[in-house]
């Protein structure tokens, strides 16, 4: 029988740089919109990237911040 090795521990480097997960009502909050707002976005395809965690949908918040930057349609600092 093969031994187990144990899993490689992730570094707090890797942690920082990747960040959370975060939840519907984490990014509902961040954005002051209702959670129901977000579904509808995923149902027609125009909000932040989501990704299925097994049943469970998650959003990774650098796609999220990139999202909201795509959004400006104008500059504030003319």
């Amino acid at each position: 029988m093969p031994s187990l090795s144990p899993r490689p521990a992730h570094t707090t480097a890797d942690t920082n740089r990747r960040g959370p997960l975060a939840t519907p009502a984490e990014v509902a909050e961040y954005l002051g919109v209702p959670v129901k707002t977000l579904y509808q976005w995923k149902y027609r395809g125009i909000g932040p990237n989501v990704h299925k965690v097994g049943r469970h949908l998650r959003y990774r918040w650098a796609e999220v911040d990139a999202w909201l930057n795509a959004q400006a349609t104008y500059d504030l600092a003319v």
